[in-house]
């Protein structure tokens, strides 16, 4: 088997999710989203675009999955699961039912059963699959958070994964440092990004991958289409960096060219915006504090406007589509303390689209037992990029 994680750190793990499924007064959970799977067995796949399911009781019984058979070797060699279903794509087909085999065997007729509902591992269509099949058999109720708040806080283990995607991250604005220059093709600049953090034994990442220039270099999603770099231009690099599945953030917007005093301004306010949401970062205290932070900094600078209403959020082991692991959400007012071992990537954003200027900055940070520890070792700068 492949893992990454001392067999004993996934029974823990299970033992946690089994005590959360008795304080609910939960029999079973039904387990849809392939970062509960990889967190508490370890499997590792891409499979649950289909449908895709682990029964997890609240006693001790083995955890049982349902999945197709190009998954089931993939899950005998990735994870500590033994007992493997299959079902058979055909006709027709209706997994639930299978599904409701299986809880059957397990004696959940009349129980209440938990469901991952917030999740790409389980569409809609799939969902009414469950509803109906089980419909007066059992009792089901939304569990998403009931796995996902487990995997807030991260373990040393864990920790150590997420240091090396935070070293890859930075090996990813080191490439652009050297290789974005006008007139260069924004595609050589992600070629050179890309290679850097395969090259260091990273996985490709799921998501915050941003690069644009230009116009827009405002804005925060990926699109397609890449142009080559003006003699005087703005360059905004959002990009995760993933190691085992664990993904680290790191933002940067760039001058290009030559540098305009209007956007200097935006970089030095933005890098005071990002060290007050770093500082406001502490054990115990509420996260919506962070967003506080920002908000207060931006505004009192004359940036509400240019701002985004949230600066960041938890990350850790997710697959695609998914890259933001929250909760929590760093939004002001969010009550959630800080605790240590959260993993938070943190963004300071201004987008303004009466000047057509942009200035990005964030870092991941580890909350610490007395504050936090900023992953990157990367000092950001406003020097132009010739």
């Amino acid at each position: 088997m492949a893992l990454h994680f001392p067999i004993e750190e996934f029974h823990a793990r299970i033992a946690a999710t089994r005590r959360g499924l008795a304080e609910r007064g939960l029999d079973a959970l039904l387990i849809f989203a392939q970062e509960s799977h990889y967190y508490l067995t370890g499997f590792d796949t891409g499979g649950y675009k289909h449908f895709q399911c682990a029964v997890l009781t609240a006693d001790d019984r083995p955890i049982t999955l349902l999945t197709r058979r190009p998954d089931r070797e993939q899950a005998r060699r990735t994870s500590i699961i033994e007992d493997v279903r299959i079902w058979y794509d055909a006709e027709g087909a209706n997994p639930a039912l299978d599904l409701k085999q299986i809880m059957a065997e397990k004696g959940l007729a009349g129980g209440r059963i938990g469901v991952e509902m917030a999740t790409h591992g389980l569409t809609a269509a799939n969902w009414e699959l469950i509803r109906r099949a089980l419909d007066g058999w059992c009792t089901l109720e939304d569990a998403s958070t009931l796995v996902q708040l487990l995997r807030v806080v991260k373990s040393p283990a864990e920790l150590a994964y997420v240091r090396k995607a935070a070293a890859l991250a930075d090996d990813a604005i080191t490439a652009v440092l050297a290789t974005a220059r006008p007139g260069v093709f924004e595609g050589d600049i992600i070629a050179a990004i890309q290679s850097a953090i395969l090259k260091g034994g990273g996985d490709v990442p799921n998501g915050a991958q941003v690069l644009g220039s230009g116009d827009r270099a405002l804005l925060v999603r990926g699109t397609t289409a890449r142009r080559h770099l003006s003699p005087v231009d703005q360059l905004t690099v959002e990009w995760s960096a993933a190691y085992r599945r664990y993904q680290t953030g790191i933002m940067r917007t760039f001058a290009v060219g030559e540098s305009k005093p209007a956007h200097r301004r935006m970089f030095e306010v933005t890098k005071e915006a990002l060290a007050a949401m770093t500082e406001a970062a502490r054990p115990g205290e509420p996260v919506g504090r962070i967003d506080e932070a920002h908000r207060r900094v931006f505004d009192a600078a004359g940036y509400e406007e240019a701002r985004l209403a949230a600066c960041g959020y938890s990350v850790g082991a997710t697959y695609p589509p998914r890259f933001m692991d929250y909760p929590p959400l760093l939004y002001a007012g969010n009550p959630m303390p800080a605790a240590p071992g959260m993993v938070l990537f943190l963004h300071a954003i201004l987008a303004d689209a009466k000047t057509g200027n942009a200035m990005s900055l964030g870092h991941t940070i580890v909350v610490t037992q007395t504050g936090r520890e900023v992953l990157s070792k990367l000092t950001p700068d406003y020097e132009p990029l010739r």
